[in-house]
């Protein structure tokens, strides 16, 4: 959520954020409600410390008839007031969730992803003396992915992957976590990125792969719920992305300042039912319903958020170039960056079997949205209580970047280059 005394004095601001971000809001409500729980919160108040002095006088003898009484009518408009206070209040929460996070100033607005904006183009596209295939026909026939006994076993957009591709899998794993925990190399991009942050290195994490209603909920994720894989008669989820459960762990905690910036880089098998793509990108391992995600997460204050942003950008774009990837850095506009984000930066990796950018990184910067609900805050040196600020960014999505190397490394006969980062994880093989 954001902060509701922004809203107060902002609402066509806030409005107008909404609109633009493509969520019905009725704002001008919200405020009304908002001044309504407020001065019926007052009244509770006030009702709950006539009760009170109402019962000292009870004590310590037997009340006389008008304090009784008197007792009686504070009881009954008592539990009046908190019965529309809690009518009021639900109604408040339920379109206070509804409001989107701020924008920051240099989203650009507009109404679907075609506005998306390419702020720039890094790397050569591969040329070859051959038709390029596609990944999947490759991986078939190096018996690499096999979707048909998967879909006996589990249905359509599953996939047993198989053999050298397994080590692949397993070497950019390898490569990502070497690269995010080296401090030196943190150091690196961010001096090339110009950043002056703090380059304490990331710690790695196996997250639990289920996250609880309340926590998905809070942590503005849970929608739409029609693409989550809900687990029957419990109260649980199979998460989306590691950043879900990442994010929510340090629900109603405080930090001390001296611990921020915290990193995370989580490693987990994610579940999307893709719901409404039935049909699109159904060949190959493109568009899943499980598949494996290296997923960075951090916790910063408030005047760091923003250059955290832009560090988990910069490190994006360095594990990109590292293995020779020609892609796109994208900005997103205000109706693709989503509800909690303030700011939301895609990478499209070139995939020549494809002859397209494709989508194969996401950076999400949400200020102190999730931390509202979450409870997540930090304890400045001053002694002062803060919202912490929350980052989110994609180091690899190991299907989609494996699909990268296989179309972009492939030889005329099947074979593909290993790029050369990856090589050490690999035997020091030139080729799988």
């Amino acid at each position: 959520m954001i902060d509701i005394r922004f809203v107060r004095e902002n609402p066509e601001l806030v409005a107008r954020n909404a609109k633009n971000k493509g969520y019905d809001v009725d704002v001008n409500k919200l405020v009304a409600l908002d001044e309504e729980r407020r001065v019926l919160q007052q009244q509770v108040d006030e009702l709950r410390e006539k009760r009170n002095q109402n019962s000292s006088k009870m004590k310590g003898g037997k009340p006389d008839q008008e304090t009784i009484d008197e007792g009686k009518r504070i009881k009954v408009e008592l539990a009046e007031r908190e019965e529309y206070l809690s009518k009021t209040d639900a109604e408040f929460t339920e379109l206070f969730k509804k409001v989107p996070n701020m924008a920051a100033d240099d989203v650009p607005v507009g109404a679907s992803e075609d506005e998306n904006v390419v702020a720039k183009t890094v790397g050569e596209k591969p040329t070859f003396d051959f038709e390029p295939r596609n990944h999947y026909d490759i991986a078939e026939q190096r018996d690499w992915i096999d979707k048909e006994r998967a879909a006996k076993v589990s249905g359509s957009r599953f996939a047993y992957i198989k053999g050298d591709l397994v080590k692949l899998q397993l070497a950019i794993i390898s490569f990502v976590i070497d690269t995010l925990t080296d401090e030196g190399k943190l150091k690196e991009i961010a001096d090339e990125a110009g950043l002056d942050v703090d380059v304490r290195p990331f710690t790695p994490i196996l997250p639990p792969l289920m996250i609880r209603t309340e926590l998905y909920d809070a942590m503005d994720r849970l929608e739409p719920r029609d693409d989550r894989y809900k687990i029957e008669d419990e109260d649980l989820w199979l998460q989306g992305s590691a950043e879900h459960v990442l994010g929510s762990m340090h629900a109603d905690e405080i930090f001390d300042e001296a611990q921020l910036p915290l990193r995370y880089v989580g490693y987990a098998t994610s579940f999307r039912r893709e719901a409404g793509t039935y049909g699109k990108d159904m060949e190959g391992i493109l568009r899943m319903h499980q598949f494996d995600k290296l997923e960075m997460e951090s916790f910063t204050t408030g005047e760091d958020g923003m250059k955290e942003h832009l560090l988990f950008v910069a490190i994006q774009e360095h594990l990109l170039r590292t293995l020779g990837l020609s892609y796109q850095v994208i900005q997103k506009c205000t109706a693709d960056i989503g509800k909690p984000n303030a700011r939301g930066i895609d990478m499209e990796t070139w995939l020549p079997g494809q002859d397209k950018y494709r989508e194969t990184h996401t950076a999400d910067y949400m200020t102190d949205y999730q931390a509202r609900r979450l409870k997540t805050r930090v304890r400045r040196k001053n002694g002062e209580l803060e919202l912490i600020h929350t980052n989110d960014a994609t180091a690899f999505a190991l299907g989609r970047i494996m699909i990268a190397i296989i179309e972009n490394g492939q030889d005329a006969y099947g074979y593909v280059r290993v790029p050369e980062a990856l090589r050490p994880y690999l035997g020091n093989r030139e080729n799988i």
